[in-house]
């Protein structure tokens, strides 16, 4: 009866049941059956909730509240809207503004988290550098096509500390690129400590950081991060 019950489940794909029916206790038959089910769906969504987030590649974030006093939203919006991801729901993207250390990282984070793990939604973070030599390296072994596919299949896509480098000619065209794919398709986080007028230092040509520039502010938020850096702040006062 036992291995009969784990070769219909495993038909099934039913990874949890066949391990754990035994442990079901019910008044009835119905009951049982929707215990069982209801055990099944839940391992299920764990399942799906750690693969998206080992995917995600997100960094370590505090755990503390998230200190919203020094924040300034663009009109129209409001925390809600934004630390839920309801944005994406209209493909629209955030520019995260300010000085190094002020949240903006953190924040990013906190909405790809709620996103994963109350919607079940694709994302994946990156810093600038790292998708910038992602694309390059993808491009010079012939699998800049699958790197694109698996963008493509993203609800958010997260790019972190653009500005803090200048990026390789061919890197800021291949991001341009991706920009471009994600256009009114999928949603974007930038974050960043540049204001617009300076980000041809990162890509290098005017004609470029304004194409790219056009694409991202098209259905955009601006979030501005005042304030000095937290983590400036938490080494001072832990002396």
């Amino acid at each position: 009866m036992e291995q009969m019950i784990k070769e219909y489940a495993k038909r099934l794909k039913l990874s949890w049941i066949p391990a754990n029916y035994h442990t079901i206790h019910a008044e009835t038959n119905e009951e049982f059956l929707l215990k069982l089910f209801e055990r099944e769906v839940q391992h299920r969504d764990e399942r799906r909730i750690n693969l998206l987030l080992k995917q995600a590649t997100l960094p370590k974030i505090p755990n503390k509240p998230y200190d919203w006093r020094e924040i300034q939203l663009a009109p129209g919006i409001t925390k809600d809207y934004i630390l839920e991801g309801e944005f994406t729901k209209n493909q629209e993207n955030l520019i995260f503004y300010g000085g190094v250390g002020t949240g903006k990282t953190f924040l990013s984070t906190l909405i790809a988290l709620n996103l994963m793990k109350k919607q079940g939604k694709r994302v994946k973070f990156y810093t600038a550098a790292s998708i910038v030599n992602a694309l390059l390296e993808a491009n010079e072994k012939g699998n800049l096509g699958k790197f694109l596919n698996q963008i493509e299949k993203l609800d958010l896509l997260i790019l972190d500390e653009l500005g803090y480098i200048p990026l390789h000619k061919q890197g800021a065209e291949l991001l341009f690129q991706v920009i471009s794919m994600c256009y009114e398709t999928k949603s974007i986080i930038v974050t960043t400590n540049l204001p617009f007028s300076q980000w041809n230092n990162v890509f290098g040509d005017p004609i470029l950081t304004e194409a790219v520039i056009d694409r991202l502010i098209h259905h955009s938020h601006l979030i501005i991060f005042n304030g000095e850096s937290h983590r400036y702040k938490d080494s001072i006062s832990q002396r």
